[in-house]
């Protein structure tokens, strides 16, 4: 039996493109692959909460983003309202999930230093998918050994520089990766904060204030702080009112839109945007709209973009 040609055109067409609701469970239904010899763009799961200090259920995370971007790359020209593919522009693989002993932290810590290092010096940028917020720190470890310290692009509910000694969890990492020079915080910016914190240097948009100031202005400070540094995006979930992301460990009411989120990652245009995560999806939270996972996706998705755009930037200019 011959099966007959499908239809161009039709994005229901399951032959060439998998229905929303079934096929692969990879980033955007990409090859799955650790073959580092022909890399651009590499997706990483990395399913770890012990470093939550509320409820946990981020482990989870990177499999249900996963499941709702069939969603974000449902059309084949690309996620709306991007002019183009990010998946026909670059080699896109997701390099599936770090894994590591349960409940043992420092084989997390170590594997993702590995994986992420190996990454990146076969020449591709690296978006990771948490987990909890803590992941950002092994990652800031590989990023900043292959570009130097780091200047932090950070969206959160939470500034994460809690100054707890040498106790390490995600609400940490940040300030330790600050005083190991991984990022340095005169030319970082955070946006988003809504809850009690020191700002150990770092350039802090509060909730208020950006609501006050607007998205353009917010994303011409980010612009006038980072300049032309290497930058590290780091995304948590929980930047987002809890109406539009409930999922999270640690929500906190009066956050942004996943409108706006949107415009400001648009606005980073134009950044060199060397690496970036999205943490912070706890399903079991959002078990039965899953708004959360579709908002990590769809989020990830234009940072995947963004990364994209900055190879094509740093590639014109030598």
């Amino acid at each position: 039996m011959t099966i007959p040609p499908a239809p161009s055109g039709d994005i229901s067409d399951s032959q060439v493109f998998d229905m929303t609701y079934a096929g692969q469970l990879s980033f955007g239904r990409l090859p799955a692959s650790r073959d580092l010899s022909a890399i651009d763009l590499a997706i990483v799961g990395i399913p770890f909460d012990l470093g939550t200090t509320n409820r946990p259920g981020t482990r989870l995370g990177p499999r249900a983003i996963r499941e709702q971007s069939t969603l974000t790359a449902e059309f084949p020209s690309g996620l709306w309202p991007w002019d183009h593919s990010v998946f026909d522009r670059h080699r896109v693989v997701d390099y599936f999930d770090i894994g590591f002993a349960p409940g043992y932290t420092e084989e997390m810590l170590t594997n993702t230093v590995q994986h992420v290092s190996a990454l990146l010096e076969a020449g591709a940028n690296v978006l990771a998918l948490g987990g909890d917020h803590m992941i950002a720190y092994p990652l800031l470890q590989a990023t900043a050994a292959k570009y130097g310290p780091l200047s932090l692009i950070h969206f959160d509910a939470h500034s994460d520089t809690w100054d707890a000694g040498e106790e390490l969890n995600h609400g940490t990492m940040f300030l330790r990766a600050a005083r190991e020079g991984l990022i340095v915080p005169e030319y970082s910016v955070q946006v988003g904060m809504r809850t009690p914190n020191e700002s150990h240097g770092f350039n802090v948009i509060h909730a208020d204030r950006f609501f006050e100031i607007g998205v353009e202005a917010t994303v011409a400070e980010i612009h006038r702080t980072v300049g032309d540094r290497p930058a590290y995006l780091s995304f948590d979930i929980d930047f987002l009112d809890p109406a539009f992301a409930p999922g999270t460990g640690t929500p906190v009411i009066g956050g942004a839109t996943t409108w706006q989120a949107r415009q400001l990652l648009f606005g980073l245009k134009g950044l060199d945007i060397v690496g970036a995560d999205l943490v912070e999806v706890s399903p079991p939270y959002d078990a039965v709209t899953n708004i959360t996972a579709l908002a990590g996706a769809t989020l990830a998705h234009d940072e995947l973009y963004l990364l994209g755009l900055a190879r094509e930037q740093r590639a014109s200019q030598g």
